[in-house]
């Protein structure tokens, strides 16, 4: 089993624009239950299947698969729970880390969130100055949770 430990930020500004590489991204949840996720994710010339556990703290086991783009086009399509996630992430190397800036898209549009995988709980690392607000705890950032209640009908 693979442990995910990642800590997440709201953006503070758009500093990060000029730095990465814009990928698109299309997913989606064939479970988005908060006890096991099922996840399937297009990116660029990828496609993969993604079995998460319940978070623990900032960890959770993740598990995943490569699958064939014809088949990962057609969950997407078919059997995800809709909307499907899409956005724009950005790679970006920092303080020997690489962040992961995810600028959301349709019914997330305006959402612009910053990840950093970590190797555990406590290790410490520096933020870049347009990593804002952490809301690593707060489920509705979750991706899952985007698809019930997206960022466009947030109050």
């Amino acid at each position: 089993m693979g442990i995910e430990i990642e800590r997440k930020f709201l953006v503070a500004h758009d500093a990060w624009r000029s730095q990465g590489e814009p990928v698109l991204l299309r997913q989606g949840y064939l479970s988005s239950h908060p006890e096991r996720v099922v996840r399937v994710r297009i990116e660029g010339s990828r496609a993969v299947m993604t079995i998460k556990s319940k978070n623990t703290g900032a960890s959770r086991g993740e598990w995943e698969y490569p699958l064939p783009m014809e088949d990962a086009a057609e969950f997407l399509d078919k059997l995800c729970e809709q909307p499907i996630i899409e956005k724009y992430r950005r790679r970006i190397p920092f303080g020997g880390f690489t962040w992961e800036v995810d600028e959301f898209l349709g019914a997330n549009a305006g959402l612009v969130v910053a990840e950093i995988e970590l190797p555990s709980e406590d290790t410490q690392f520096d933020k870049p100055d347009w990593a804002g607000e952490e809301v690593t705890h707060d489920r509705r950032y979750y991706n899952s949770a985007l698809v019930a209640q997206p960022f466009s009908k947030w109050r």
